[in-house]
């Protein structure tokens, strides 16, 4: 009797565990290996979520993954990526929101709406997928690779439709970084000015940071403060996005839900307000962010393992048009309102 209970319960929950912690630990190894990339010279500005998706893509590309590692990266593409996206909360508190003003939290509403609307237009014009418009709209309007993985939480794209929109937001944003301080310098735009339209206008958090800061302390803080009142933005974006769904399927399927995974939206706002009326340390609040940071890296390495370069380069160059005519337009608007609507104290609450 011990022999035959020894061979049947304990050996299926080894088989689960296997394929879990197989998938799990790759991700969360390809994960690292992003993050110390991203400390070499030259890579610092580089979302460490970014090359988490290439190093995924490229391993695959090079060895074969274990069928029992499937479990495991779906758990990390899924599972670890929602997390990841509440947390996300704890990087905005309401002083943050509030510091950048009225007139300023018009201008990001301006920017990022008019921004979205033009890339839903452009994309239909264009003859590009929905899905995938809509994750390159997200990302350029509202605050990259993040916004991105969370829109698509709602719409179901495909993964190299997600891969596709990071590629695009990290080729423009870094674009971003070599002609926003040579154009602020031509137009002489002060500090809070400059900071405004980096932190309304780039894509990903790290490249506003290293475009702001290049215009000083006031310009960078002002980038950062704006930048994190973007974030706030992404939770009715979702929450339109998933009443409006592309498909008449998906909208029944979300009927029955009521509202589009609305434990997110609620968990992110939870967080938001935690954030906002307790005080952590800075050590503390480091270390969550950095924690953050971390589960959607390893999310988006397990992406990158499910797809192929060839996946991406059969999506075509229309959607890179798209991404090239978001930022164009993104980085217009950005600095007429940053010059046109008063901005003024944003840094004074970092």
């Amino acid at each position: 009797m011990d022999s035959t209970h020894t061979c049947t319960v304990p050996v299926s929950e080894r088989k689960t565990h296997d394929s879990i912690w197989g998938g799990l630990m790759l991700a969360f190894t390809i994960a690292s290996a992003a993050f110390g990339i991203g400390r070499i010279p030259g890579f610092q500005f580089v979302s460490p979520m970014i090359l988490a998706v290439f190093l995924g893509i490229l391993f695959q590309s090079l060895f074969t993954i274990p069928a029992s590692f499937s479990k495991g990266i779906t758990f990390s593409l899924h599972k670890l990526l929602k997390i990841g996206i509440v947390l996300l909360g704890l990087q905005l508190s309401f002083a943050q929101v509030f510091a950048v003003g009225w007139n300023g939290l018009l201008a990001i509403f301006l920017t990022l709406g008019s921004t979205f609307l033009f890339c839903l237009w452009a994309g239909k014009r264009l003859g590009i997928d929905p899905r995938l418009t809509r994750l390159i709209a997200a990302g350029t309007s509202i605050c990259g690779a993040s916004a991105i993985v969370a829109t698509n939480s709602v719409i179901r794209g495909k993964d190299e439709h997600v891969a596709y929109a990071i590629t695009t937001v990290t080729l423009f944003g870094f674009l971003s970084m070599l002609l926003f301080p040579v154009a602020g310098r031509l137009l002489a735009l002060d500090p809070a000015t400059f900071g405004f339209w980096s932190g309304s206008s780039i894509h990903e958090t790290a490249q506003v940071i290293g475009t702001a800061f290049q215009g000083g302390q006031v310009s960078g803080e002002t980038g950062t403060v704006t930048k994190l009142s973007r974030i706030l933005f992404l939770v009715p974006v979702i929450l339109i996005l998933g009443l409006f769904p592309i498909e008449k399927s998906q909208l029944e399927k979300t009927s029955k839900k009521r509202l589009p995974i609305p434990w997110l939206i609620i968990g992110f706002m939870i967080l938001v307000t935690i954030n906002s009326f307790l005080t952590l340390e800075p050590v503390t609040k480091e270390q969550i962010k950095f924690g953050n940071k971390f589960l959607l890296t390893v999310a988006l390495a397990a992406m990158g393992l499910q797809m192929s370069f060839a996946k991406i380069k059969e999506t075509g160059m229309r959607p890179l048009c798209l991404g090239a005519l978001a930022w164009i337009f993104v980085s217009t608007i950005g600095l007429v309102l940053a010059k046109t609507l008063a901005y003024t104290g944003a840094h004074q609450v970092l």
